[in-house]
């Protein structure tokens, strides 16, 4: 199975000159979705993680699935206001838009080794401001995982000290 063909791409969403991955498509597939979060565990099962970190919102679906699998904590770094409790925040860009992530102070302890996952880097922001985030609460970041890597937006550059895993690649396509 190829599960660049279960990705769905529209042209021109959300803004024009953008051509948007939508992973719903992949998700409601139930064995392109198994699939992906098999690849994901066969990655990790034994990499001796302490949590993982889902990046709001499509990053929660894959980094709970598999911080289920692996049986560990789930930690959610969510856009600014939607935590409950005390937070550290960093603002990020991205390739149409701006905005401020947040993870709770008491998510991640001295030392943890942590897996931060996204469905997809394209220019970098978001997951570099994880990076940082995870950083300031002195997690020790093993890998940042992504179903899609857009190379041509070079989003590796902007977290080049992490090591970086994508399942798949849409390059200039």
């Amino acid at each position: 199975m190829d599960l660049k063909e279960s990705v769905r791409s529209i042209v021109g969403w959300p803004i024009p000159g953008v051509v948007f991955r939508d992973l719903t498509t992949l998700m409601k597939d139930p064995d392109a979705f198994k699939k992906s979060c098999d690849i994901f565990y066969e990655r990790y099962r034994d990499k001796h993680i302490d949590k993982i970190v889902g990046i709001d919102a499509r990053g929660f679906v894959f980094g709970a699935v598999l911080a289920y699998q692996l049986g560990l904590g789930f930690i959610p770094v969510r856009k600014k206001g939607k935590l409950p409790s005390e937070t550290l925040e960093e603002l990020y860009s991205l390739e149409y838009g701006s905005g401020t992530l947040e993870i709770h102070k008491d998510a991640i302890n001295e030392g943890e080794k942590i897996v931060i996952i996204d469905d997809l880097i394209a220019t970098g922001g978001t997951v570099g401001a994880t990076v940082q985030l995870v950083k300031n609460l002195g997690g020790d970041i093993i890998e940042c995982a992504f179903l899609i890597e857009l190379p041509e937006l070079k989003g590796r550059e902007q977290i080049s000290d992490c090591a970086i895993f994508s399942i798949m690649e849409f390059d200039g396509e």
